[in-house]
């Protein structure tokens, strides 16, 4: 038994014949059906320093598990990963991202525990009674749905285009508005505060919106000044639905 492929649909499976046994073309939707999980895959890592030129590689980039980068023996990357919250400084040799960290082989790599937003489900307090004892409690829903960002000068990711405006929801104060430079597909657009040299206020709750995207958000209150870690405060708006 036979079936047809179209040329666009051969020339992406690399078959040159027009006709295949049906196994083989349920091998050739299989393969191209992984990659395309692949691509979908969510990022659990970011690109925060980078000093290669062959590594293929930028600032920004985001990183999924399973993917290889290849460095040159005097080549430098720093990657922020989302949910360990483990920065790593790798120089030299082949660096396997996963999960949590990364596999770095032929190369020498130092990581670092940094504060993050870990994306907890179920975030819980702790309150002291009269007695003294420790009581654990449930943090209400309106704060579990606030990101927090641990340091005062948060950076930003949307689609891109238009402008950030940053406004203060708890107590009053000044509005601040930052245009958003184009998009670099497929990192998007990024507004560093750091960069800017703008503060918020340590303990605050805000909104960020780029036109019709938004997101709430906290700032530790022993958040700090600078250019802190990325993975430390980044904060990424929604693609508008």
């Amino acid at each position: 038994m036979t079936a047809e492929l179209s040329a666009c649909e051969a020339s992406a499976c690399g078959i040159c014949k027009m006709k295949v046994p049906v196994i083989s073309l349920v091998c050739c939707f299989a393969v191209v059906g992984f990659a395309g999980l692949a691509r979908a895959q969510a990022p659990v890592a970011i690109v925060e320093e980078i000093d290669s030129k062959s590594a293929g590689i930028e600032f920004m980039d985001y990183l999924r598990t399973g993917q290889m980068i290849k460095l040159g023996e005097k080549d430098r990357l720093v990657i922020g990963y989302f949910h360990s919250c483990w920065r790593e400084v790798i120089t030299g040799g082949t660096v396997l991202v996963g999960k949590e960290d990364s596999e770095v082989t032929s190369g020498r790599v130092e990581r670092q525990k940094v504060r993050c937003d870990a994306e907890k489900k179920g975030a819980i307090s702790k309150e002291t009674t009269g007695s003294g004892a420790m009581v654990f409690r449930k943090v209400p829903d309106p704060v579990q749905r606030h990101h927090t960002v641990y340091a005062l000068s948060p950076m930003f990711v949307d689609s891109g285009g238009g402008n950030l405006v940053i406004e203060r929801l708890d107590k009053t104060e000044a509005i601040v508005t930052m245009p958003v430079p184009a998009a670099k597909a497929p990192r998007g657009a990024f507004v560093d505060l750091a960069r800017s040299n703008v503060a918020l206020s340590a303990g605050g709750i805000y909104r960020a919106k780029v036109g019709p995207s938004e997101i709430t958000f906290k700032v530790d209150p022993s958040a700090e000044r600078g250019s802190l870690p990325i993975v430390s405060r980044l904060l990424r708006l929604p693609s508008p639905r």
